[in-house]
């Protein structure tokens, strides 16, 4: 994004025609014009270069990379009037991840310790959300019995931990 004070600074280059007519059909926030969409989709590269996002700027990213996955399933609900929670929670899970992991680049070994609780917090939060899918022999998914196929190696080591006294 651009201030008053920035000067701008033109630009040229010759690109392939199938590279600018994708610039010319992508939408991008904040952007009608090409010029406009260089401008911003230059600028989030600037700063996931420089490692200048935050949570929440990282998250918008995350979520634009699966835009494409979000919108076909948005479409495929209207058209079925099917639903995954399974789906839709692993697309959480993974966008999540990804804007933690993007927007934490651990300088000491205190923030390897937080990335790491985030992220181990992040991966229990998504079993546990599986687990409970697991509870019935239909999960709320495009194959009901996903997370039942999929389940016993992990049901069978959860049995064998033992829960501690003060939890």
């Amino acid at each position: 994004m651009t201030t008053a004070s920035t000067t701008m600074e033109p630009l040229s280059a010759r690109i392939p025609s199938d590279l600018y007519l994708w610039l010319a059909q992508l939408q991008v926030d904040g952007a009608t014009t090409n010029s406009d969409k260089l401008r911003v989709l230059l600028g989030q590269l600037k700063r996931h270069h420089d490692g200048a996002l935050d949570y929440v700027t990282a998250h918008a990213w995350a979520r634009d990379i699966t835009a494409r996955q979000r919108d076909s399933l948005v479409r495929l609900e209207g058209q079925t009037g099917r639903h995954s929670e399974v789906l839709n929670a692993m697309l959480d899970h993974i966008t999540t991840c990804l804007a933690i992991i993007v927007s934490n680049a651990p300088a000491s070994e205190q923030d390897a310790t937080k990335l790491e609780d985030l992220l181990v917090r992040r991966g229990f939060t998504l079993s546990e959300m599986l687990l409970r899918q697991a509870a019935t022999t239909r999960a709320s998914a495009y194959d009901p019995a996903v997370v039942q196929r999929h389940a016993a190696a992990t049901l069978e080591l959860a049995h064998t931990l033992q829960p501690s006294k003060g939890a």
